[in-house]
């Protein structure tokens, strides 16, 4: 049995956890693209919070991330479709820390304990709704592990009032 239906299930229960740990007035929610897109939207239908992308470039060496200096001050949550090797969440804090954000939340559904003590050191917190002793492939945990394409996260943005253009 899979422990979430699909991206928007998994953000759904996120955005459950999200409102008991923050107030909605005080956080950015930062959906990596594209894959955080959707998980994202479901925390935002869960909790009533702003939702910007963050733009993620992937490469045989690993990923970037461009963080906007505009973020500087403020309490952000990162948030993707879950962990796997933690090479995009890692590129996520290098990026927003050194942007001079005051409060760095990774929140993702899934993410193996062995990568949970490395990204502690990271984020000032880590939320994962599952914890697995140790990494799968991440489509093992959802029943319809229905991943989207760049272009269509960014259109699922874009459909938000205030969305990305």
């Amino acid at each position: 049995m899979s422990d979430f239906a699909n991206l928007r299930d998994a953000g759904l229960r996120l955005g459950s956890a999200l409102a008991d740990a923050y107030d909605v007035a005080d956080v950015t929610v930062l959906a990596a693209v594209p894959n955080g897109v959707p998980v994202a939207l479901g925390i935002r239908e869960a909790w009533a919070v702003d939702v910007q992308p963050l733009p993620v470039t992937r490469s045989d060496e690993g990923a970037e991330v461009a963080a906007d200096p505009a973020l500087a001050g403020r309490r952000v949550i990162v948030v993707d479709d879950g962990v796997e090797t933690g090479t995009v969440a890692r590129a996520a804090a290098a990026a927003l820390r050194a942007s001079g954000v005051d409060l760095l939340v990774l929140a993702v559904p899934v993410c193996p304990r062995e990568a949970m003590a490395d990204l502690a050191l990271r984020y000032d917190d880590v939320i994962a709704l599952v914890k697995p002793l140790a990494r799968r492939d991440l489509a093992w945990h959802y029943a319809d592990f229905d991943t989207v394409d760049e272009a269509t996260a960014q259109r699922l943005l874009g459909d938000l009032p205030g969305g990305a253009p």
